[in-house]
């Protein structure tokens, strides 16, 4: 059957099923089956109701080609467009399911994912590691007796433990960790006091790191635009991979507003759904890198149409990720196929069992190797995902 392209244009889909792993998120893993005895395996981002989701589309895809996976995908939106297809959960589900369709192919005709996408442009893919505030390091090297977990220096301490002991060249940490000083949630202030403490933290960790590794810190959206602004100036003297999410995600005009009023880059994307909720962040230049997240924005090959799009403004693609091997490794596909490409997200150094879920090394040293085998070139342990289900839930069922 692999390969044989008049009996591949016969095949049809007969069943999607799903598994959930208890991570440090909820890895919600997605298989479609065929009557060739060929099954595709993907993963969608988590959140409530996402399996509700899959299990509402297995109807508009049985009886289907696989190998048409622009029109399933269309098709699936469609049907999902009383729920609200242009984010949120039916884009999630959608995207796990065109993760599975793209192993599924590939699989079917004997190529690695990327070829679907167009080819590579490199041969490994950069990660870069999510040290949260540092404090969940299992590390002997790290200062365990400071007084203060939060403390400018522990989080440089942290930063040299990853990459001296994972060899890491690419960090992130939280810049919002401890929430300290700021005394109010909801109105998204900050005083000076607080602003200085940020950049010390960042202070301190570029200052550690040198030119060992490149560093970016994360604000989860906190923060009000003259905060954000002020905050982003506060840290221009330093050596600044991006400060990422300062300012909520709905109002692009006063995050356009904050990435032309600082030299420190800005990222943002993570929390904007398909090639239409990136649209005005890339035409208006409102951020410079763009951050979406694969298994969440509308799957593998709308992430690569963002990446065209920002390609015609030359602004980099990083690729927010907190997926179990599946989803990293089809999001290294995408990245393996976009030109802008700049750095994958690892976001499960403190999962220790995060690699045993399928059969190969997907990371090491801070790279992914992009597979040529076909399809997206990993396969489950089927053990090691049972070993870690979220309670109640089930395996799915062999190709």
């Amino acid at each position: 059957m692999t390969g044989d392209v008049a009996a591949i244009r016969d095949v049809e889909i007969t069943d999607v099923q799903t598994t959930t792993v208890a991570g440090n998120f909820d890895w919600t893993l997605v298989r479609v089956y065929t009557d060739a005895g060929i099954a595709g395996t993907g993963e969608a981002y988590w959140g409530a109701g996402v399996v509700d989701v899959i299990e509402r589309l297995e109807p508009t895809l049985v009886g289907r080609n696989p190998c048409d996976i622009d029109r399933l995908f269309t098709d699936m939106l469609n049907v999902l467009s009383g729920e609200g297809s242009i984010g949120g959960t039916p884009v999630t589900a959608v995207s796990g399911i065109e993760i599975a369709l793209h192993d599924l192919v590939g699989k079917l005709y004997g190529i690695p994912a990327h070829q679907l996408l167009g080819g590579t442009y490199r041969e490994e893919v950069r990660v870069y590691c999510d040290c949260h505030a540092g404090e969940h390091l299992r590390s002997e090297s790290t200062t365990d007796d400071l007084d203060d977990p939060y403390a400018p220096e522990a989080f440089a301490d942290a930063a040299e433990a990853v990459i001296e002991e994972d060899g890491f060249d690419a960090l992130k940490f939280d810049l919002d960790a401890s929430k300290r000083l700021e005394d109010d949630a909801y109105n998204r202030h900050l005083d000076d006091e607080a602003i200085t403490y940020k950049a010390d933290v960042v202070r301190a960790v570029t200052e550690r790191v040198g030119d060992d590794a490149n560093v970016a810190f994360d604000c989860h959206w906190r923060y009000a635009g003259d905060s954000a602004i002020r905050l982003a100036r506060a840290i221009e003297p330093y050596d600044v991979w991006w400060l990422e999410d300062p300012v909520p995600p709905e109002n692009h005009d006063v995050q356009g507003e904050v990435t032309r009023r600082t030299e420190t880059t800005i990222a943002t994307g993570e929390n904007v759904y398909r090639k239409h909720g990136v649209r005005r962040l890339v035409e208006e230049q409102a951020v410079d890198i763009i951050q979406p997240d694969m298994p969440k924005v509308g799957g593998m090959r709308e992430t690569r149409t963002i990446a065209d799009m920002a390609d015609t403004y030359y602004m980099p693609v990083c690729l927010h990720n907190v997926s179990s091997p599946i989803g990293t490794m089809a999001s290294a596909h995408v990245a393996a196929a976009s030109p802008t490409f700049l750095a994958l997200e690892f976001h499960a150094r403190d999962i220790e069992w995060w690699g045993d879920l399928v059969e190969e090394t997907v990371l090491e040293a801070g790279r992914i190797a992009v597979p040529d085998e076909p399809g997206l070139g990993v396969t489950l342990d089927r053990d090691a995902v049972e070993a870690h289900l979220k309670p109640g839930e089930t395996l799915f069922d062999e190709a």
